[in-house]
Protein backbone atom coordinates (compact mmCIF):
# COMPACT_ATOMS: atom_id res chain seq x y z
CA UNK A 1 0.00 0.00 0.00
CA UNK A 2 1.17 3.36 -0.94
CA UNK A 3 0.48 6.17 1.29
CA UNK A 4 -2.74 7.64 -0.39
CA UNK A 5 -4.11 3.53 -0.77
CA UNK A 6 -3.49 3.77 3.37
CA UNK A 7 -5.27 7.34 3.42
CA UNK A 8 -8.53 5.99 1.12
CA UNK A 9 -8.27 2.94 3.61
CA UNK A 10 -9.03 5.06 6.78
CA UNK A 11 -11.29 7.42 5.13
CA UNK A 12 -13.50 4.78 3.64
CA UNK A 13 -12.88 1.11 5.30
CA UNK A 14 -15.18 -0.30 6.54
CA UNK A 15 -13.76 -1.88 10.06
CA UNK A 16 -11.71 -0.75 13.02
CA UNK A 17 -8.33 -0.18 14.21
CA UNK A 18 -6.69 -2.61 16.82
CA UNK A 19 -4.44 -0.66 19.61
CA UNK A 20 -1.70 -3.16 20.12
CA UNK A 21 0.44 -0.47 21.71
CA UNK A 22 0.65 -1.04 25.19
CA UNK A 23 3.84 0.65 26.85
CA UNK A 24 5.96 -0.25 29.74
CA UNK A 25 3.64 0.71 32.87
CA UNK A 26 0.85 -1.02 31.05
CA UNK A 27 2.57 -4.42 29.67
CA UNK A 28 2.59 -6.37 33.02
CA UNK A 29 -1.17 -6.09 33.00
CA UNK A 30 -1.94 -6.77 29.67
CA UNK A 31 0.18 -10.10 29.98
CA UNK A 32 -1.68 -10.89 33.29
CA UNK A 33 -4.72 -10.39 31.36
CA UNK A 34 -3.67 -12.98 28.50
CA UNK A 35 -2.66 -15.56 31.31
CA UNK A 36 1.22 -14.80 32.03
CA UNK A 37 2.24 -13.77 35.37
CA UNK A 38 5.13 -12.13 36.54
CA UNK A 39 6.93 -14.58 37.39
CA UNK A 40 7.08 -15.95 33.62
CA UNK A 41 10.64 -12.93 33.14
CA UNK A 42 13.29 -11.86 35.34
CA UNK A 43 13.86 -8.52 33.29
CA UNK A 44 12.44 -5.66 31.16
CA UNK A 45 13.66 -7.39 28.14
CA UNK A 46 11.78 -10.57 28.74
CA UNK A 47 8.44 -8.82 29.41
CA UNK A 48 8.97 -6.71 26.59
CA UNK A 49 9.90 -10.28 24.31
CA UNK A 50 6.56 -11.99 26.18
CA UNK A 51 3.96 -9.12 24.53
CA UNK A 52 5.52 -8.75 21.41
CA UNK A 53 5.29 -12.68 21.25
CA UNK A 54 1.13 -11.92 22.21
CA UNK A 55 1.22 -9.10 19.71
CA UNK A 56 3.51 -11.10 16.84
CA UNK A 57 0.61 -14.49 17.32
CA UNK A 58 -1.85 -11.69 16.51
CA UNK A 59 -0.87 -10.81 13.55
CA UNK A 60 -0.20 -13.49 11.92
CA UNK A 61 -3.05 -15.00 13.07
CA UNK A 62 -5.75 -16.22 9.84
CA UNK A 63 -8.54 -13.96 11.76
CA UNK A 64 -6.31 -11.02 11.71
CA UNK A 65 -7.13 -9.60 8.16
CA UNK A 66 -7.28 -5.76 6.29
CA UNK A 67 -10.81 -6.96 5.73
CA UNK A 68 -12.30 -5.77 9.47
CA UNK A 69 -8.78 -4.81 10.98
CA UNK A 70 -8.31 -1.85 8.58
CA UNK A 71 -5.01 -0.31 10.72
CA UNK A 72 -3.14 -1.06 13.91
CA UNK A 73 -1.23 1.28 16.54
CA UNK A 74 1.99 -0.33 17.88
CA UNK A 75 4.25 0.67 20.86
CA UNK A 76 7.85 1.59 19.53
CA UNK A 77 9.37 -1.95 20.27
CA UNK A 78 6.64 -3.69 18.57
CA UNK A 79 7.01 -1.52 16.24
CA UNK A 80 11.49 -2.11 16.11
CA UNK A 81 10.68 -6.09 15.97
CA UNK A 82 9.88 -8.34 13.48
CA UNK A 83 6.82 -10.99 12.49
CA UNK A 84 8.55 -14.21 11.45
CA UNK A 85 11.30 -12.09 10.12
CA UNK A 86 9.70 -9.55 8.03
CA UNK A 87 9.67 -6.16 10.08
CA UNK A 88 6.32 -5.85 11.80
CA UNK A 89 5.01 -2.29 10.24
CA UNK A 90 5.99 -4.81 6.67
CA UNK A 91 3.91 -7.62 8.34
CA UNK A 92 0.79 -5.34 8.65
CA UNK A 93 0.96 -4.32 5.29
CA UNK A 94 1.33 -7.60 3.85
CA UNK A 95 -1.89 -8.17 5.61
CA UNK A 96 -3.58 -4.89 4.25
CA UNK A 97 -3.70 -2.99 7.64
CA UNK A 98 -2.49 0.19 8.04
CA UNK A 99 0.73 0.82 10.44
CA UNK A 100 0.52 3.39 12.93
CA UNK A 101 2.52 3.89 16.39
CA UNK A 102 1.87 5.22 19.50
CA UNK A 103 4.46 8.55 20.16
CA UNK A 104 3.89 9.97 23.39
CA UNK A 105 5.82 9.01 26.76
CA UNK A 106 3.28 8.82 29.29
CA UNK A 107 1.35 11.59 31.42
CA UNK A 108 2.21 14.62 33.29
CA UNK A 109 0.68 14.79 37.45
CA UNK A 110 -2.91 16.09 37.18
CA UNK A 111 -3.42 19.86 37.23
CA UNK A 112 -6.75 21.63 36.10
CA UNK A 113 -8.83 18.23 36.00
CA UNK A 114 -6.81 17.11 33.18
CA UNK A 115 -2.97 15.24 32.63
CA UNK A 116 -0.63 16.54 29.68
CA UNK A 117 1.51 14.70 27.89
CA UNK A 118 4.96 14.29 29.09
CA UNK A 119 7.92 15.87 26.71
CA UNK A 120 8.85 14.41 23.49
CA UNK A 121 12.72 15.43 22.93
CA UNK A 122 13.04 12.75 20.57
CA UNK A 123 10.00 12.73 18.76
CA UNK A 124 11.61 13.76 15.00
CA UNK A 125 14.23 11.08 15.57
CA UNK A 126 11.23 8.59 16.42
CA UNK A 127 8.81 10.10 13.61
CA UNK A 128 11.72 9.76 10.77
CA UNK A 129 12.54 5.98 11.92
CA UNK A 130 8.74 5.50 11.89
CA UNK A 131 8.37 6.87 8.22
CA UNK A 132 11.08 4.99 7.20
CA UNK A 133 9.76 1.50 8.40
CA UNK A 134 6.46 2.15 6.43
CA UNK A 135 4.65 3.11 9.09
CA UNK A 136 1.28 6.11 7.91
CA UNK A 137 0.82 7.62 11.29
CA UNK A 138 0.70 7.86 14.86
CA UNK A 139 -1.50 8.30 18.04
CA UNK A 140 -0.87 10.66 21.17
CA UNK A 141 -2.84 10.28 24.39
CA UNK A 142 -3.54 12.88 27.37
CA UNK A 143 -6.45 12.43 29.94
CA UNK A 144 -9.33 14.62 30.82
CA UNK A 145 -10.77 13.59 34.47
CA UNK A 146 -13.34 16.84 34.87
CA UNK A 147 -15.25 19.48 33.10
CA UNK A 148 -12.80 22.22 33.16
CA UNK A 149 -12.26 24.62 30.44
CA UNK A 150 -8.86 25.39 31.16
CA UNK A 151 -7.58 22.79 31.46
CA UNK A 152 -9.41 20.84 28.18
CA UNK A 153 -8.19 23.77 26.35
CA UNK A 154 -4.69 22.77 27.07
CA UNK A 155 -5.04 19.42 26.55
CA UNK A 156 -6.27 20.18 22.97
CA UNK A 157 -3.51 22.83 22.13
CA UNK A 158 -0.88 20.14 22.98
CA UNK A 159 -2.34 17.32 21.38
CA UNK A 160 -2.68 19.65 18.06
CA UNK A 161 0.55 20.90 18.14
CA UNK A 162 2.34 17.38 18.45
CA UNK A 163 -0.43 16.87 15.69
CA UNK A 164 1.44 19.61 13.53
CA UNK A 165 5.07 18.34 14.01
CA UNK A 166 3.47 14.61 12.99
CA UNK A 167 1.95 15.93 9.64
CA UNK A 168 5.50 18.16 9.13
CA UNK A 169 6.76 14.88 8.59
CA UNK A 170 4.47 13.52 6.41
CA UNK A 171 2.27 11.56 8.74
CA UNK A 172 -0.87 11.28 10.03
CA UNK A 173 -1.57 12.16 13.77
CA UNK A 174 -4.36 10.08 15.75
CA UNK A 175 -5.34 12.89 18.37
CA UNK A 176 -6.17 11.07 21.50
CA UNK A 177 -7.62 13.51 24.75
CA UNK A 178 -9.70 10.89 26.24
CA UNK A 179 -12.23 11.36 28.78
CA UNK A 180 -11.88 9.09 31.85
CA UNK A 181 -15.47 7.42 31.86
CA UNK A 182 -15.06 7.83 35.47
CA UNK A 183 -15.51 10.92 35.71
CA UNK A 184 -18.82 12.53 37.53
CA UNK A 185 -18.43 15.44 35.12
CA UNK A 186 -18.29 13.09 32.12
CA UNK A 187 -21.25 14.77 29.52
CA UNK A 188 -20.00 18.36 30.38
CA UNK A 189 -16.25 17.00 29.52
CA UNK A 190 -17.29 15.68 26.06
CA UNK A 191 -19.03 19.03 25.34
CA UNK A 192 -16.08 21.03 26.11
CA UNK A 193 -13.81 18.82 24.39
CA UNK A 194 -15.62 18.75 21.35
CA UNK A 195 -15.75 22.81 21.48
CA UNK A 196 -12.06 22.90 21.90
CA UNK A 197 -11.68 20.37 19.17
CA UNK A 198 -13.86 22.36 16.59
CA UNK A 199 -11.64 25.53 17.55
CA UNK A 200 -8.46 23.75 16.58
CA UNK A 201 -9.70 22.11 13.41
CA UNK A 202 -11.30 25.25 12.46
CA UNK A 203 -7.71 27.06 12.54
CA UNK A 204 -5.89 23.79 10.66
CA UNK A 205 -4.43 25.49 7.37
CA UNK A 206 -6.53 23.95 4.48
CA UNK A 207 -5.66 20.64 2.77
CA UNK A 208 -4.65 19.06 5.88
CA UNK A 209 -6.36 16.62 7.68
CA UNK A 210 -6.14 15.22 11.22
CA UNK A 211 -7.74 11.41 12.77
CA UNK A 212 -9.31 11.58 16.24
CA UNK A 213 -9.70 9.22 19.03
CA UNK A 214 -12.50 9.70 21.91
CA UNK A 215 -14.10 8.37 24.41
CA UNK A 216 -17.43 6.87 23.86
CA UNK A 217 -19.67 10.11 24.74
CA UNK A 218 -22.36 9.91 27.49
CA UNK A 219 -24.80 11.01 24.80
CA UNK A 220 -24.72 9.46 21.68
CA UNK A 221 -24.35 11.81 18.60
CA UNK A 222 -22.22 14.15 20.85
CA UNK A 223 -19.08 14.09 18.02
CA UNK A 224 -21.65 14.44 15.47
CA UNK A 225 -19.75 17.61 14.04
CA UNK A 226 -16.44 15.88 14.16
CA UNK A 227 -17.38 13.12 12.10
CA UNK A 228 -18.63 15.48 9.37
CA UNK A 229 -15.43 17.96 9.69
CA UNK A 230 -13.73 18.02 6.54
CA UNK A 231 -10.53 17.98 8.26
CA UNK A 232 -11.36 14.98 9.94
CA UNK A 233 -10.37 11.97 7.83
CA UNK A 234 -11.79 9.50 10.52
CA UNK A 235 -12.77 9.38 14.26
CA UNK A 236 -12.09 6.34 16.22
CA UNK A 237 -13.29 5.23 19.61
CA UNK A 238 -11.36 3.82 22.73
CA UNK A 239 -12.98 1.22 24.96
CA UNK A 240 -12.01 3.09 27.67
CA UNK A 241 -12.35 0.43 30.58
CA UNK A 242 -15.80 -1.07 29.07
CA UNK A 243 -15.83 -4.66 28.36
CA UNK A 244 -16.50 -5.50 24.80
CA UNK A 245 -20.24 -6.14 24.54
CA UNK A 246 -21.22 -3.03 26.57
CA UNK A 247 -18.19 -1.03 24.08
CA UNK A 248 -20.00 -2.43 20.75
CA UNK A 249 -23.33 -1.41 22.01
CA UNK A 250 -22.01 2.15 22.83
CA UNK A 251 -19.97 2.31 19.28
CA UNK A 252 -22.89 1.41 17.39
CA UNK A 253 -25.10 4.40 19.17
CA UNK A 254 -22.77 6.57 17.33
CA UNK A 255 -23.01 7.03 13.85
CA UNK A 256 -19.16 7.58 11.38
CA UNK A 257 -16.93 6.50 14.46
CA UNK A 258 -15.26 3.25 14.38
CA UNK A 259 -13.50 1.83 17.17
CA UNK A 260 -9.74 1.25 18.17
CA UNK A 261 -10.30 -0.76 20.76
CA UNK A 262 -7.27 -2.66 23.07
CA UNK A 263 -8.83 -4.55 26.53
CA UNK A 264 -11.73 -5.17 24.16
CA UNK A 265 -10.18 -6.62 21.75
CA UNK A 266 -7.94 -8.57 23.51
CA UNK A 267 -9.54 -9.90 27.53
CA UNK A 268 -10.24 -13.61 25.88
CA UNK A 269 -6.68 -14.38 24.41
CA UNK A 270 -4.75 -16.46 26.87
CA UNK A 271 -1.23 -17.92 25.86
CA UNK A 272 -2.42 -20.92 27.13
CA UNK A 273 -4.51 -21.34 23.99
CA UNK A 274 -4.37 -23.70 21.05
CA UNK A 275 -3.86 -22.08 17.81
CA UNK A 276 -7.42 -23.30 16.71
CA UNK A 277 -8.92 -21.91 20.08
CA UNK A 278 -6.55 -18.81 19.96
CA UNK A 279 -7.77 -18.12 16.13
CA UNK A 280 -11.48 -18.70 17.16
CA UNK A 281 -11.52 -16.44 20.39
CA UNK A 282 -9.52 -13.88 18.42
CA UNK A 283 -12.16 -13.78 14.99
CA UNK A 284 -14.92 -13.49 17.15
CA UNK A 285 -13.60 -10.71 19.35
CA UNK A 286 -12.61 -9.24 15.58
CA UNK A 287 -16.79 -9.70 14.31
CA UNK A 288 -18.22 -8.08 17.27
CA UNK A 289 -15.95 -4.84 17.21
CA UNK A 290 -16.37 -4.65 13.08
CA UNK A 291 -20.28 -5.03 13.92
CA UNK A 292 -20.17 -1.94 16.66
CA UNK A 293 -18.07 -0.12 13.70
CA UNK A 294 -20.24 -0.60 10.80
CA UNK A 295 -23.92 -1.77 11.76
CA UNK A 296 -24.99 1.51 13.31
CA UNK A 297 -28.19 1.34 15.81
CA UNK A 298 -28.49 5.33 14.22
CA UNK A 299 -29.65 6.36 10.75
CA UNK A 300 -26.47 6.79 8.48
CA UNK A 301 -26.98 10.08 6.92
CA UNK A 302 -25.45 10.85 3.69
Amino acid sequence: MQTSDMTAKMAEGHGFIAALDQSGGSTPKALAGYGVTEDAWSTEEEMFGLIHEMRARIIRSAAFTGDKVIGAILFERTMDGTVDGVPTPAALIAKGVVPFIKIDKGLEDEANGVQLMKPMPTLDALLTKAKALGVYGTKERSVINSANREGIAAVVAQQFAVGQQVLAHGMMPIIEPEVNIKSATRADCDTILCEEILKQLDALPEGQQVMLKLSLPVIPGTFDALVDHPKVLRVVALSGGYKRPEACAELARNRGIIASFSRALLEDLRAQMSDAEFDAALGEAIDQIHAGSTQKAVPVTA
